[in-house]
This record gives structure tokens, sequence and C-alpha cells, in this order.
């Protein structure tokens, strides 16, 4: 990843896409050369000279503080994650050169304690992922739910991969194209977050030469949290979910996101979530399957 260039594409696409009537700027009229707001225009609004502001945008993001990004913040009306996002970027830029020594890869998975946790909460579907939306760890329903995704070929299963490259993703999601840019700000955040992950790197590199919406949406720098929400999808199965989920971070393994979902009481979902339980327990599919979810790679 290159967290200078990073800086100055995901700078240019916030403003671009801010008009000076958005940012509470008075608008004479005429030709504007470039979409959205000027350079000028966000200098004028964060509080700072538009030297500063173009040297920033080019990357260069030396003894940059905080509250200069909390200008900007503020001036290009950037929302929590593309906050953090920004952040991320400039303390990675400030590290300077790729570390000359890396981190061969190790098996990622959760702590037995974690495991025995989510397997209790049997009626519920749970997923563990890391910040490259593989699965981690599932317990039976969780994986029953995403089943679909262990027909890849590849271990772990993963999201961007099934999302992408694997037709059936647009007969699971309802709005597959919404899941698919989903998708793609969250592998962006954690870009972010983790530059020199070389699994990372290698997983935007396989996809991005196989799907060109992917490439597509990755230059559009855009970036999400993944906290809570609603999932409707069309199980093989039982048919239509919509269920809700909540995410926590595993404090005591960094890097890792128990989802949760839920249906709501007494809801056609609930019932189908119930056939899906029913389902889970007498599977030999799901049986197999939930072994290797554990099994992944760490490149960080």
């Amino acid at each position: 990843m290159d967290s200078r260039g990073d800086i100055r594409e995901f700078l240019t696409t916030r403003r671009a896409r801010l008009t000076p009537e958005q940012a509470g700027l008075p608008n004479f009229g005429g030709r504007r050369r470039v979409p959205g707001l000027r350079r000028e225009e966000v200098a004028l609004l964060a509080g700072m000279s538009v030297e500063y502001y173009v040297r920033l945008e080019r990357g260069n993001a030396t003894g940059v503080s905080e509250a200069v990004l909390d200008g900007i913040s503020r001036a290009l009306q950037l929302d929590d994650a593309e906050h953090l996002h920004l952040y991320d970027l400039v303390r990675a830029a400030n590290q300077g050169a790729r570390p000359r020594q890396r981190r061969k890869p190790s098996r990622q998975q959760v702590r037995g304690g974690v495991q025995q946790t989510i397997d209790a909460m049997f009626s519920v579907p749970v997923i563990v992922q890391n910040g490259r939306l593989d699965i981690v760890a599932a317990n039976r329903l969780g994986f029953a739910l995403f089943s679909e995704m262990y027909g890849q070929p590849q271990r772990p299963a993963n999201f961007v991969r099934f999302v992408f490259l694997d037709p059936r993703a647009q007969t699971l999601y309802h709005d597959w194209e919404d899941a698919a840019q989903q998708t793609v700000a969250l592998l962006r955040t954690e870009a972010g977050r983790a530059p020199y992950d070389r699994a990372l790197t290698d997983l935007v590199g396989e996809v991005s030469t196989r799907s060109e919406l992917f490439r597509t949406l990755w230059a559009s720098h855009d970036v999400r949290e993944h906290r809570t929400g609603t999932k409707r999808i069309h199980h093989p199965i039982v048919g239509d979910l919509e269920l809700n989920y909540e995410g926590m971070d595993l404090t005591s393994d960094r890097g890792l996101l128990l989802l949760a979902y839920t249906a709501p009481p007494g809801s056609p979902s609930q019932e189908r979530l119930q056939l899906l339980t029913s389902w889970a327990a007498t599977s030999d599919q799901a049986a197999l399957a939930l072994p290797e979810s554990s099994d992944t790679t760490d490149g960080r």
C-alpha cells in the first residue's frame, strides 16, 4: 500500500464530493474547473494556509497535528469512519518506508474460551472475522447462515472473494451492489490500519485482477465501520432472512470482530432462523466446515 498516495487520493475524493453550498460557502456562479471544493476553500474552512493544506494533500504528513486533522475533518464533513481513516493514513505515512523485515505469516485463530462462548450461543448465528474479512471462527448456526461461502476452494472463507468472484453471492444478497460497496469500504478501512499486511495486499491484488467492479470501488476510497446494521439475504435452505447484527471487538484478540445476528421476535425471519437452527443441528456439511473456519494467516 502507498500511504502517501492514499492520503492524496482520499482527500481529493472527499473534497470532490462536497459542493460549496453543502460546505456553507457562497457560490458566485461561473464555471468551476474542479468538481466539489477547491483546495483553497478546504484550507479556508479548516483554518490553515493553502500551502499547508496542499502539502498534506500531496501526501506530506510530516509533523501534522491532531488539531490540523480535526480541522480538515470538519471542513470535509468526514464521518467517524472517515475521520479515523485519515488518522490511520497519516500515521502510516509518518512511519516511513516499508519495514525491512516483516513477520512470517502465522496462524490466526480465536482462543478456546472464545470458541466455547460462541458455541454456547446456539440459537444465534455468530461469526468472528478479521480485518481482511476472513471468517476466523463461527458457531454451527453462523456457518449455516453463510454456508454458501464454503463453496469457495480457498480457506479461510473470505467475504471479499465471495462477493466479487462467486456468482452465488448475487443470489444470496438481496442488494448485491450495496453489499459489494460495503465490503470494499470495510477492506479500505483495514488497509489504512494495516498498510503492510502482506495477506491483505495479496487479496486486493488477486480480486483487482479478476473484478472490474472491485477496481472501481477500490479507487473510490470509501470507508466504513462494521458495528451495527441489517443484513438481508436469500438463504438457499430457508429463504429470505432479514437479520439485525451487532459487532463487538474481541479485546483479548486484537483485530478480530465478533458479529452476532438476530431476528425480531415473532417475525418470519425468526421462524426461518429456527428452521435453519434445526438444519444446522443435523447437517453433516455444517459439522465438517467448522474446524476449517479458524485456519487463516496473519501477514501483519
